[in-house]
């Protein structure tokens, strides 16, 4: 398999991380977050909206988004439910993951940490923080009374939600008040087969 990558990417990081838990070999073709010129060029073919990560499987088909990523080799693993509801469940956070908490949280992050024209964005950022701080306070309602977000296992909800979450200082989020999400964090990183983002 064949994976275009940015290995600052949360995006990119579930993908890798999902394989690791399940020991899938793959190799990679790094391609930068902020030059994207060459972007038409490399993924045209392979996917429409020219981004990380874009997946080719051992038969050459493309697979693309992050999360459709999770659920083509997390399926019929222990990683997504066998039950309905919370197949369901799952789907709803990844959801919550693509609109409420990426928007904000991995933005903010690529503005201040990667752009390197912070200065760009002082004017937007602070809407950008009022949603990042919004989607942090609904994951800490959730996790304050569980170890997981979907039923009592872990699950590609919990590796979709991690991506950006644990990274979100980069972007001036203080997690320090969010006792659920840094406990949380914890119990991600303990799980077998993890790599960090930088690995």
């Amino acid at each position: 398999m064949l994976l275009y990558n940015s290995a600052v990417s949360g995006n990119c990081y579930k993908v890798r991380l999902l394989l690791a838990h399940l020991g899938r070999e793959y190799e990679t073709v790094e391609l930068s977050v902020v030059d994207r010129s060459n972007r038409a060029k490399v993924l045209g073919d392979l996917n429409p909206g020219l981004r990380v990560p874009t997946l080719v499987l051992d038969d050459g088909r493309p697979l693309a988004e992050s999360n459709a990523i999770l659920w083509y080799f997390g399926d019929g693993t222990d990683y997504v439910p066998a039950d309905r509801y919370e197949r369901a469940q799952v789907l709803q956070w990844q959801f919550f993951e693509q609109y409420s908490h990426e928007p904000n949280i991995a933005v903010a992050r690529f503005w201040l940490a990667y752009s390197g024209t912070p200065e760009r964005f002082t004017d937007r950022l602070p809407e950008r923080m009022k949603g990042g701080y919004a989607a942090l306070d609904a994951m800490e309602r959730h996790l304050g009374e569980r170890e997981f977000l979907v039923g009592d296992r872990y699950s590609i909800a919990d590796i979709s939600l991690y991506a950006y979450t644990h990274v979100a200082h980069e972007g001036g989020f203080d997690l320090e008040p969010y006792g659920g999400i840094r406990t949380w964090l914890d119990r991600v990183t303990a799980e077998p087969g993890h790599v960090p983002i930088d690995a």
